[in-house]
């Protein structure tokens, strides 16, 4: 069960997400949600007070507002209204940066706007500089009509179905890729861009900020052997994300769903990481990865150089009689070579004994095997190298793939 502490802590931070200024926040207590506002009169008062003084443009709400309960909260407090899927899909709307990542922003904001038609949301446009789906500079109407947006809805969906034809192909080109795929997933905030940064010594957007990373990032990774494999930073996870993002980005977490191995980064630190993990793990589910949970991912127990002494040695303990945990810190580096080391570890221990034959001629296939497996016997004829290699299944793939392009 989160703390209402933690909870709110990571709604002030949603919102700071998108450089809102948080001026107040509250927990409010409900014995049951009020049909026509979510909240009893007395706290509609009170809040209105707050808002009133303090001369607030936007009160977010970090549960699932109605239509109605929206409107009349807004004709109450005479400010803009917002619940945490709307303060979500903002962030979203900011962040994305690919084509396919704007047309899902978009198709899932209008999906949710269609039952409100709510007045173009200028206040978060002046202040966080997006990309103004949600209306802005430029746009007249105070009112999106409905029938617009259904025809935008359809252009979108049948625009998001050619992508995933060409993302089809995509997924092809990803097979002839020689080196294995290893994906870093979490809840959002965990550390995984700065531990990304820190494994590929690369430079991607790793900021104290929830949803820093939303397009995934894929750099090359050495591995301790002298091995290559691939690292792929994906959009974090959060709790009670909104229905239409699941659908909307289940193609922003396919490296995750194409990866040889996932590595499941976690906030040691975090007060609710308990909770923050059963988050992941069910999305992750949800995606269809459920067979790759019940086996276990590596979890990468980041953020121990902000533990007091005592805990972080008894996490280093707990971690090192865990075979397939690894405790670290992605900003000091300590703990990284040991993930890297597990991640070798695992790559290596998929691998089986196998048989190939390679003609002499094939020179780059046959420095491929060797780069790629570990050769526990050759004999070669006037033709052919007769090899006994040891390879993972996704490898001895990569190599049939090859093969047969050549």
């Amino acid at each position: 069960m989160r703390s209402f502490d933690a909870q709110l802590d990571e709604a002030v931070g949603l919102a700071r997400a998108i450089n809102l200024d948080v001026v107040a926040a509250e927990i409010v207590r409900l014995a049951r949600p009020v049909p026509g506002t979510l909240f009893g009169s007395g706290n509609v008062a009170a809040l209105g007070e707050t808002v009133a003084e303090n001369t607030i443009e936007l009160v977010v709400i970090d549960a699932a507002l109605t239509p109605v309960q929206q409107r009349n909260l807004e004709r109450r407090w005479q400010a803009k209204v917002i619940d945490r899927t709307g303060l979500i899909l903002e962030i979203f709307g900011a962040r994305a940066r690919t084509h396919e990542g704007r047309m899902q922003v978009e198709l899932a904001a209008l999906t949710y706007q269609r039952s409100r038609l709510v007045r173009s949301w200028t206040h978060l446009e002046r202040q966080r500089g997006g990309f103004g789906f949600l209306g802005g500079p430029g746009e007249s109407q105070l009112e999106i009509d409905r029938r617009l947006i259904g025809e935008r809805i359809a252009r979108l969906r049948r625009e998001l179905d050619s992508v995933k034809r060409t993302r089809a192909l995509h997924r092809e080109a990803r097979r002839r890729v020689p080196y294995p795929v290893i994906a870093l997933v979490g809840y959002t905030n965990a550390g995984k861009s700065t531990l990304f940064n820190r494994l590929t010594r690369s430079g991607v957007v790793a900021e104290d900020m929830l949803f820093a990373t939303l397009d995934p990032t894929m750099r090359r990774l050495d591995l301790p052997s002298g091995k290559k494999a691939i690292l792929s930073d994906t959009v974090g996870f959060i709790s009670d994300l909104p229905t239409h993002l699941v659908a909307a980005f289940r193609a922003t977490l396919e490296e995750v769903t194409e990866a040889d191995i996932v590595v499941h980064v976690r906030d040691a630190h975090h007060p609710d990481s308990a909770a923050q993990r059963a988050d992941v793990l069910a999305v992750l589910t949800d995606l269809g990865l459920g067979a790759l949970v019940e086996d276990g991912l590596i979890e990468a127990l980041n953020k121990i150089d902000l533990l007091d002494p005592g805990a972080r040695d008894s996490l280093i303990n707990q971690a090192q009689r865990n075979e397939e945990v690894v405790a670290l810190s992605a900003v000091t580096g300590e703990g990284c070579d040991g993930l890297l080391r597990l991640i070798e570890h695992r790559l290596d221990s998929d691998a089986r004994p196998v048989r190939l034959d390679i003609p002499l001629s094939d020179g780059k296939t046959l420095a491929w095997v060797y780069a790629h497996g570990e050769v526990l016997g050759r004999r070669d004829d006037s033709e052919a190298a007769h090899l006994s290699v040891r390879l993972s299944d996704a490898d001895l793939g990569r190599l049939r793939h090859r093969q047969r392009l050549h």
